[in-house]
């Protein structure tokens, strides 16, 4: 293709991409190196029949002249990605430094709340996003495998989860393990425990999350190994019959390796999907428990004093993780795009 047709077939796709991706990107940027202005407090005297008072109070019409002359806020350079509220060197080296064990230290560093919600966004991310992937293929297996007159309904009743909005599923599923609910309260019945609750416990609700982002994620994975299924040649199949290959062998020589671009492709989607997780924290009213990234910046974002710096500099870091994360994936399909071309 002649480089400047290709320039004009890119363009508004590249377009696109630096209006809502990387202007936005930059914006989180600058915003993060800032901080809110502080409120401009006066000291005012009162006086009354009984003497005199000093009594300080916030100037309002200071504080609003303050931030109109500086929007983005007060310049704070990286101080908001080093403070107790983010990757809180400090308070690490002071830990390091104090405490005689490496659980004493594992106990402080899972005090401050960034790592607190890294920890869960990471096993999150590392535990759901493999279960989506083995449960997906799992259905798509067993569907294919169905008499075509009950593969219609099937499919529709294995889509289900991936149709409801996730804020309503988690609402669902938070209402259903509640004491009163229908697991919640077969739960009791079976242990014979009437103050048995899964939310009480942090590592039932962990587990109730994850539960519950397997259940919603599956679907996706498993309509996208479905329509790889029917491109599955069918010459390879009947020869590896013939020669007399069973069916988990069919599966594990033929069947897997031609879905392996797939499985990139899902596994890139879930990354950056389970790595951003929020929905299911509010739904479960899961934050004494378990909070993440996002729900972190859901938090700095909400209330009566917005901290856009704070959410700004958790937005980055959140960003540098997926790009973390991504990276290896991306690695090896660049690496064999080249071995294909080779």
């Amino acid at each position: 293709m002649p480089h400047r047709t290709f320039i004009w077939f890119i363009l508004p796709s590249l377009a696109a991409m630096i209006l809502f991706i990387a202007l936005p990107i930059v914006s989180v940027v600058v915003q993060s190196l800032y901080v809110e202005h502080e409120q401009v407090l006066v000291t005012v005297e009162n006086c009354g029949p009984f003497g005199c008072t000093e009594e300080t109070r916030v100037d309002r019409d200071a504080t609003a002249a303050l931030r109109e002359e500086q929007p983005l806020g007060r310049f704070n350079g990286l101080g908001t990605y080093f403070n107790r509220a983010h990757l809180a060197t400090a308070e690490i080296a002071e830990a390091w430094r104090t405490t005689d064990s490496l659980g004493a230290f594992w106990g402080q560093v899972m005090n401050l709340p960034f790592y607190r919600a890294l920890v869960f966004t990471l096993a999150y991310t590392f535990i759901v996003t493999p279960l989506v992937v083995i449960l997906g293929l799992a259905i798509a297996l067993g569907v294919n495998a169905l008499p075509r007159i009950f593969r219609g309904v099937t499919i529709f009743f294995s889509l289900l989860p991936m149709i409801v909005t996730p804020l309503i599923g988690s609402l669902v599923l938070f209402w259903m393990i509640d004491a009163e609910g229908v697991i919640g309260a077969t739960l009791q019945i079976l242990f014979d425990d009437p103050d048995l609750s899964l939310k009480a416990s942090p590592t039932l609700t962990w587990i109730t999350l994850f539960i519950y982002g397997v259940w919603s994620s599956a679907p996706f994975a498993f309509i996208v190994y479905y329509a790889g299924l029917q491109t599955v040649p069918e010459e390879t199949l009947e020869a590896a019959m013939i020669d007399g290959a069973s069916r988990w062998e069919r599966i594990r020589y033929v069947v897997i390796p031609h879905l392996a671009p797939l499985t990139v492709f899902i596994m890139l989607i879930q990354f950056m999907d389970n790595f951003r997780v929020f929905e299911p924290i509010v739904g479960f009213q899961a934050q004494a428990s378990a909070t993440s990234l996002s729900y972190i910046i859901y938090s700095d974002l909400r209330g009566d004093v917005q901290q856009f710096g704070s959410a700004a500099a958790t937005s980055v870091l959140t960003i540098i993780g997926v790009a973390i994360l991504l990276t290896p994936v991306l690695i090896r399909t660049w690496r064999d795009f080249n071995r294909k071309r080779a």
